[in-house]
């Protein structure tokens, strides 16, 4: 029963993040919210840093996560807090966080769920959690 009510959950809380956009296209409001931030938080990025950025942009993540701590939606952890809290966990943080991204989950920034993204290829994920941790405060 308690499966259910999350399923259940979760799937509203995924239909109302992805639902109406104000009539834009599904891609052009979060693109530019990430283009925005980006060129104000990685001037001179590499390209895999480009890359990155624009996968997140093209996905539904700027619905719920910020690039930087103060813009933006709230809803999940801005990626810059994401990048401090896993800069010392090493190489296998990246395989987690594809999983993590993947599955959905709850528990570890509180009690905000975290949809599950199984149709977003895992190369891309790969390259949006690299740039994520990219992110982090030298």
């Amino acid at each position: 029963m308690r499966n259910n009510l999350l399923l259940i959950f979760s799937a509203a809380i995924f239909i109302t993040a992805c639902g109406n956009n104000g009539g834009e296209t599904k891609s052009a409001q979060p693109k530019d919210t990430a283009s925005a931030s980006a060129t104000t938080a990685t001037p001179g990025a590499s390209t895999a840093s480009d890359k990155g950025l624009e996968l997140i942009g093209s996905n539904d993540c700027t619905a719920c996560h910020a690039v930087r701590v103060g813009q933006g939606p709230n809803t999940g952890p801005a990626y810059e807090d994401v990048a401090v809290k896993y800069a010392h966990a090493g190489d296998t943080i990246v395989n987690h966080l594809i999983k993590k991204i993947q599955s959905g989950g709850t528990g570890v920034w509180g009690a905000n769920i975290m949809t599950p993204h199984p149709g977003v290829k895992e190369d891309d994920i790969r390259t949006m959690v690299t740039y994520i941790l990219s992110l982090k405060k030298s």
